[in-house]
């Protein structure tokens, strides 16, 4: 049986939840046919994958019967935004993510940093740069203190991206002493920003996070105007002076056309030793949000001692503490936003062209 053959029948099958079928989403990532015995690794969007896999079964059973489908395995499947900017600036990047706030200290890098290690964790590649040139906090979160090689590709000098817990990072903070301060004007801060997506080698990424610095001003601008974003995502805290900045970040992104896959609310209470929840912030401020715009709360993050001292240590709670409730707040955050990617890529316009991993 050919590939080409192999393609066609699995194009006639539907992820139940997108919609569309398994080739055009980028599903398929890989085929091994030996002799006559057929074994498929599968992306999905779900969980229960069963009917997907009988009506496969049938499918090849009728229209191949002389194959063995030995084998199908599922895993969690992302698409990709389709879009030939994105493609000349990240060729090898799926989707481009901004983690953004609209005011600093609610927990943004910790959550960037969170986020990345949870979906390296779940086998997808992932890179983080850390856009906040003038407080680069993730060299810190990561414990790195190594600068970044060089490699001559195209006849020029690019950095390589140094790689912690399964994420490429890239951030001012590796190339400069760490008492130095940023003194720059904002098209140098711009500059340096546009030099971490032109001159580094990425290679191929499911998912480019960019821990952005507080505010709506140049840094958010030069991104949202250099390369098309798949989406952001706005971190806030409950009260009522996060989320006037908040909202305000949320507003940015509408104006320049950059859908918000979800509001991320930190710090939303403090569990008592007894179990009783004290909300120190507010109650609730981040699903009103969401509510106000029609998004998608992705989760509600506890006040939490360790995410902290996991932070200072350079090792991110998911991997510090995988068992604290925190983590699994933080991993189901990260599905959520899976399935959000998906949803915003299957429902762009211009995505339809088919890519297929083997």
């Amino acid at each position: 049986m050919s590939e080409e053959k192999i393609q066609e029948i699995l194009s006639q099958i539907q992820d139940p939840f997108l919609k569309k079928d398994l080739v055009s989403l980028g599903f398929v990532k890989k085929i091994s046919l030996n002799g006559k015995k057929l074994s498929l690794s599968l992306g999905s969007s779900g969980i229960d994958n069963t009917k997907t896999e009988n009506e496969i079964r049938k499918l090849f059973k009728e229209q191949a019967p002389d194959t063995e489908l030995a084998e199908i395995t599922f895993s969690a499947g992302i698409t990709e935004h389709k879009n030939p900017k994105k493609t000349e600036i990240f060729p090898g990047v799926k989707n481009t993510i901004a983690v953004s706030s609209g005011k600093g200290g609610v927990g943004k890098s910790t959550i960037a940093a969170n986020l990345a290690v949870a979906l390296a964790s779940k086998g997808f590649k992932t890179g983080l740069i850390d856009a906040d040139i003038y407080g680069p906090s993730i060299p810190l979160m990561f414990g790195i203190n190594e600068k970044p090689k060089v490699q001559v590709k195209d006849g020029k000098n690019k950095l390589v991206p140094v790689e912690k817990y399964g994420v490429k990072i890239m951030s001012i903070g590796f190339l400069m002493d760490m008492n130095t301060a940023v003194v720059w004007r904002g098209p140098m801060a711009s500059s340096a920003l546009r030099q971490f997506m032109s001159d580094v080698v990425w290679g191929e990424l499911d998912v480019l996070f960019f821990d952005m610095p507080p505010g709506t001003g140049d840094i958010q601008l030069t991104l949202s105007q250099t390369v098309p974003l798949t989406g952001a995502v706005i971190v806030t805290t409950p009260q009522e002076i996060s989320l006037a900045d908040a909202r305000k970040g949320y507003i940015m992104f509408d104006r320049v056309k950059v859908p918000t896959l979800g509001i991320i609310e930190n710090m939303s209470y403090y569990l008592k030793p007894g179990g009783e929840k004290e909300y120190i912030f507010g109650k609730e401020g981040g699903r009103k949000m969401a509510g106000e715009f029609k998004t998608k709360l992705l989760g509600e993050i506890p006040i939490n001692t360790k995410i902290r001292v996991s932070g200072d240590e350079g090792k991110p709670v998911v991997l510090n503490n995988p068992e604290l409730e925190e983590s699994v707040i933080f991993n189901g955050i990260a599905d959520e936003l899976i399935t959000e990617i998906n949803i915003a890529n299957t429902n762009r316009t211009g995505n339809s062209e088919v890519v297929i991993e083997i």
